[in-house]
């Protein structure tokens, strides 16, 4: 065995044993400990951002690109969300123990099915240190153990990030190992965590495409995933021109680099020749490049010539993609075909079309006349997200609390014998 995998296999061991007792952590203390914990948060602002400035020296000094290095930093307005954050999920209530069936049956049985922690998570996370904080703190009320894995440009930020919950939960007798970081950043690391399939139940990748494709390849675990974040906003023929203007502009470019900005605008070719000129100059005046169809640069000389791959493309900066469609059904056709099932966003005062886009649009999260920014677990009143899965199976969109959950069936009998 080599020395890095026994490593591995002694992390797994330890988080393992954390995890035997933890779905009986009472409610009342695992909510002490996460207030704990973003008291920690509070009390160091100022060491949470000396490692983060080493981080974002680390970064630029590695040429990161502008979406990274937004999503690494944390300052006194991003600290002060991350204790936000933890008070919001200790508001929420306790995801187990929740009887979702329950039937006496005819053959003497008395069946509940219960919810019940899924295990043991690993979650691979690059230029996000806030990620550390929200897994951690959803695993721990889930009643699930976790193992994260920084990325090296995030590391001085997740190890003191971290750190305050392995304070926190020792102060209360809690097993520390119960939420791991691998402070390595050699990658074998990663190949051998994705190996211990006897020891993790489930991988959350955070990052970009190549990162989640690496996972795919290398694990048998299951995962939760999204691949990218390519969401379009949809302008209706009967939209509200003043609602679109500012839905657009809040959609691409509040923050570019984020999984849920709109990285292709549709405009209805009923409306187009009225509403795209001011589109256009809203995007253009705040620095957004647009690539559009010939349709669309024939109504603004700024639009720039569009390829097919532009309109697979998650762009996470000022580029937006721009086709005009003849009507909702090409919409919906355009959107199914090369979106990557994230958020999509209509915006019409049509009630009809509305939910004809909620019905046909086949991505984890579809909005009506709302920012496509407001993808996000906390946004959806769920505390915090530890990412969103565009998959079908289980858990799709923000995974927060209840998506860490998984049930079994309690069986009572007084002598059952089956005939």
């Amino acid at each position: 065995m080599t020395n890095i995998k026994s490593q591995v296999v002694k992390i797994c061991q330890d988080v393992k044993n954390a995890s035997l007792n933890a779905n009986q952590l009472d409610i009342n203390l695992k909510n002490q400990i996460l207030s704990e914990v973003s008291k920690f948060i509070m009390a160091g602002v100022s060491d949470i951002i000396k490692a983060n400035l080493e981080d974002l020296k680390f970064a630029k000094n590695n040429n990161l690109d502008e979406a990274k290095i937004d999503r690494l930093t944390l300052n006194e307005d991003r600290i002060l969300g991350l204790s936000q954050a933890l008070e919001e999920i200790i508001l929420l209530e306790d995801p187990l123990k929740k009887v979702l069936y329950e039937a006496n049956r005819v053959n003497g049985l008395h069946i509940r099915r219960v919810t019940v922690p899924i295990g043991i998570l690993f979650a691979i996370f690059e230029a996000r240190p806030n990620v550390a904080v929200d897994i951690a703190a959803l695993s721990l009320k889930s009643g699930n153990a976790v193992i994260l894995r920084s990325g090296s440009e995030s590391l001085n930020s997740a190890k003191i990030l971290v750190g305050f919950f392995k304070k926190a939960l020792a102060k209360f007798n809690v097993d520390p190992n119960l939420i791991c970081l691998v402070e390595s950043t050699n990658r074998d690391y990663v190949k051998w965590l994705l190996k211990m399939d006897k020891f993790i139940d489930v991988v959350i990748p955070r990052g970009g495409k190549s990162l989640i494709e690496m996972v795919m390849k290398n694990t048998k675990i299951p995962v939760f995933k999204h691949l990218d974040g390519n969401c379009h906003t949809y302008i209706h023929e009967k939209a509200d021109f003043e609602k679109a203007r500012k839905i657009l502009l809040n959609a691409k470019l509040r923050r570019t680099g984020v999984c849920g900005a709109t990285e292709s605008l549709l405009i209805d070719k009923k409306i187009a020749a009225k509403i795209l000129p001011s589109l256009a100059h809203d995007l253009y005046t705040n620095g957004c490049e647009m690539r559009g169809d010939k349709a669309s640069q024939a109504l603004d000389s700024r639009i720039l010539k569009v390829t097919k791959q532009d309109y697979y493309t998650e762009y996470l900066d000022k580029i937006i993609s721009i086709k005009i469609v003849k009507n909702i059904d090409e919409a919906i056709s355009h959107i199914n075909k090369f979106g990557s099932s994230h958020t999509e966003a209509i915006v019409t005062e049509d009630e009809d079309a509305a939910d004809e886009f909620f019905a046909k649009v086949g991505s984890a999260i579809v909005m009506h006349n709302a920012s496509t920014q407001f993808a996000d677990g906390g946004e959806f009143g769920l505390g915090a997200e530890v990412g969103i899965s565009t998959g079908k199976l289980h858990a799709r969109g923000p995974v927060g609390l209840e998506q860490l959950v998984t049930y079994k069936y309690l069986v009572d009998a007084k002598c059952g014998l089956r005939k």
